[in-house]
């Protein structure tokens, strides 16, 4: 446990130092204008739930995955390949194609979608967007990986670099900036260009462009999108503290549209 808590030290300064890199680079260099109390706010509120959700979930982060990994990866499909850079790939692969599949269905079943919305309810798109999430959205992922990793037999030195760079990832997708030659390079993997587009208003375009890294499974199932969203957020979802923003999960958009329902409006 000694050694996988270094090894979570040495990932965790490695996130911090791109988040810093990619605050830099939008802060000179924005693609998308948001007013400065928004990016306050939305600011405080995701860093606080990262906060919250890192002393939570410290005892089911990323050394449960090595656990795992290191005890019963050897049963899994690939538990008898021998070690090298072809289990290596294959690992990968399949740890992202995992990832995608759990993205997917936390947008399809209501479920697993008041907790994901929480992620989608901030109304600015940057890089500290990728650090709201609703820690039982965490805790269920965490789950569904550890059961993957023994389906896959993913080695427990993959399960680190998988957790790498899908940490990397998820900062850098949300990042508000562009660079040149971006819509090419979302066709191998996910850029801002393609994340920007789920985390539209509208869910006709937010249920789209799952991916974490690689962007191929968009292209293979269909719900690759790109389109420039008009709005960011939920429409009627508001989140402004770390309070309003876990008790949003148990509040549903079906039943706060029968709360509104009985309002009366008044008559243009």
């Amino acid at each position: 446990m000694g050694q996988t808590s270094g090894i979570e030290g040495y990932l965790f300064g490695g996130a911090l130092i791109l988040f810093f890199l990619l605050l830099v680079v939008e802060k000179y260099f924005p693609y998308r204008k948001f007013s400065k109390e928004d990016l306050k706010a939305s600011f405080a509120t995701n860093t606080g739930a990262f906060l919250v959700n890192n002393i939570v979930m410290s005892i089911l982060s990323l050394s449960s995955l090595v656990l795992v990994a290191s005890n019963y990866a050897h049963y899994g499909l690939l538990g008898g390949m021998t070690d090298g850079p072809l289990k290596w790939i294959l690992s990968f692969v399949l740890f992202d194609f995992a990832v995608y599949v759990w993205h997917y269905l936390g947008h399809k079943y209501e479920f697993l979608w008041r907790f994901h919305k929480i992620h989608h309810s901030d109304k600015s798109y940057h890089v500290t967007t990728g650090l709201r999430f609703h820690v039982f959205d965490q805790a269920m992922e965490v789950f569904v990986k550890c059961f993957c990793v023994i389906l896959f037999g993913v080695p427990a030195s993959i399960v680190v670099v998988c957790e790498l760079v899908r940490m990397f990832f998820v900062l850098f997708h949300h990042g508000n900036f562009t660079f040149p030659g971006e819509k090419w390079i979302s066709y191998l993997i996910i850029t801002p260009h393609l994340h920007r587009t789920h985390h539209s208003t509208l869910r006709k375009e937010h249920d789209s462009n799952y991916g974490i890294v690689l962007s191929i499974w968009d292209v293979m199932f269909g719900p690759r999108k790109e389109i420039e969203p008009a709005s960011i957020g939920l429409e009627m979802i508001e989140a402004e503290n770390l309070v309003q923003l876990f008790s949003l999960a148990f509040l549903t958009e079906r039943r706060l549209a029968r709360l509104l329902h009985l309002v009366p409006r008044r008559r243009m």
